[in-house]
């Protein structure tokens, strides 16, 4: 067993020619920058929720890169290449990584009310009423599905001609995505609705396999990929984060997400990321276990 290369939060590993092993390590990032503390419990707890989706997106009848799981905190996946160079990409090509994340919201939050407050994005763009003032929590008219790059080193929104441009996909295998994004957040909702939440939004990344068949890959459903809230307290008009967006808030809180923006807006060397301390790090541990139950029931 080969390693490939460490990311964020995982480590990947080549075990055979055409299959990869996943390992989910107790790392932990925002913004694109990895934060110099470890989240203890974190790994098995994003494992185990990755496992639990690809589980029900297969009984969907939903094609993914999922093996079989290998370890408290890890499994194996299907080896797709990855392209960086765009122009190397094409409506005949097969097996790789389509360089996309797509992000579906389905409430007012994050970086979506940012823009908002800008006026970078209208209420009537998102389905409301032309004039309505919109509130950070509130519930979108329909769901506002959004296309970012993946392999650039920051992420940047895409309008769909340079999404189909940069991808390979022809609009009707963009749509087809759209498609499978709608059935599956459909069931994450019905799912976790049990157990008091809801489904905020979330991102997912896809590739095609040898055949030219599109597979949800990566990790999906998590806490680190999506946001969830206590369905009690949005009912009662509070906004509880039960995600890792909590921890994006504490340094959006201490002003560290301004000074590191600034310093990309300008093209100055970023700030380094100071750690959590220590009271963080314990909240977010016992987040990211409570969270696993109430998304998987186990």
């Amino acid at each position: 067993m080969s390693s490939l290369r460490s990311g964020s939060v995982k480590e990947i590993r080549q075990v055979h020619d055409d299959e990869l092993e996943f390992e989910f390590t107790d790392r932990i990032s925002v913004f694109d920058k990895i934060i110099p503390s470890t989240i203890p419990g974190k790994g098995e707890t994003l494992c185990s929720e990755g496992v639990f989706w690809f589980e029900r997106a297969e009984k969907m009848g939903i094609k993914t890169h999922f093996v079989e799981r290998t370890g408290t905190n890890s499994f194996k996946v299907k080896r797709v290449d990855i392209i960086r160079d765009y122009d190397s990409i094409g409506p005949s090509t097969t097996n790789y990584l389509i360089p996309l994340e797509f992000i579906c919201r389905h409430y007012v939050a994050g970086s979506l009310y940012d823009r908002i407050g800008k006026g970078m994005i209208s209420a009537e763009s998102l389905g409301f009423e032309e004039g309505h003032e919109i509130k950070y929590g509130e519930k979108l008219p329909r769901p506002y599905l959004e296309t970012s790059t993946k392999l650039e080193r920051v992420d940047r929104l895409l309008d769909l001609e340079e999404s189909l441009s940069i991808s390979g996909l022809g609009i009707d295998e963009y749509n087809n995505i759209l498609n499978i994004i709608l059935r599956i957040d459909e069931e994450i909702e019905r799912e976790v609705s049990k157990r008091g939440l809801i489904h905020v939004d979330g991102k997912k990344e896809f590739a095609f396999d040898k055949d030219r068949n599109i597979m949800v890959i990566d990790v999906f459903g998590t806490a680190d990929e999506d946001r969830f809230w206590d369905r009690g307290s949005w009912e009662s008009g509070e906004c509880i984060e039960l995600s890792k967006e909590f921890v994006r808030k504490y340094y959006e809180n201490i002003g560290y997400k301004k000074r590191l923006y600034d310093a990309r807006e300008s093209g100055r060397d970023e700030p380094d990321i100071p750690a959590l301390p220590e009271e963080m790090v314990k909240l977010a541990s016992d987040t990211y276990r409570n969270i696993k139950y109430r998304i998987t029931g186990e």
